[in-house]
């Protein structure tokens, strides 16, 4: 989705943005033009929100959060793999 929708879908700002991809809480996709966000980038934005304003966590403390989510979704998909290359090939 391009920028104008994740904002809208997001319910972000345009400086809030700017501010959390370069402190690379976001990294979206670059296409030739501009910016490109995925569903889970929408997700990642409310996650963020929600520990900033909800549950006032501080910058540092988003930091470590979203890099221990970042690793647990690494270790499920590398279990994943796991599962998938020690399972008995069909007959």
């Amino acid at each position: 989705m391009n920028k104008q929708q994740f904002l809208a879908d997001a319910g972000l700002e345009v400086q809030t943005l700017e501010i959390w991809i370069e402190q690379q809480w976001l990294v979206p996709d670059q296409t030739e033009s501009e910016p490109s966000f995925s569903e889970a980038d929408v997700a990642r934005a409310h996650l963020i929100r929600d520990l900033s304003g909800d549950f006032g966590v501080n910058d540092e403390g988003i930091d470590v959060i979203l890099h221990l989510v970042d690793q647990l979704h690494g270790l499920r998909r590398a279990f994943a793999q796991l599962q998938q290359d020690l399972a008995p090939p069909e007959a």
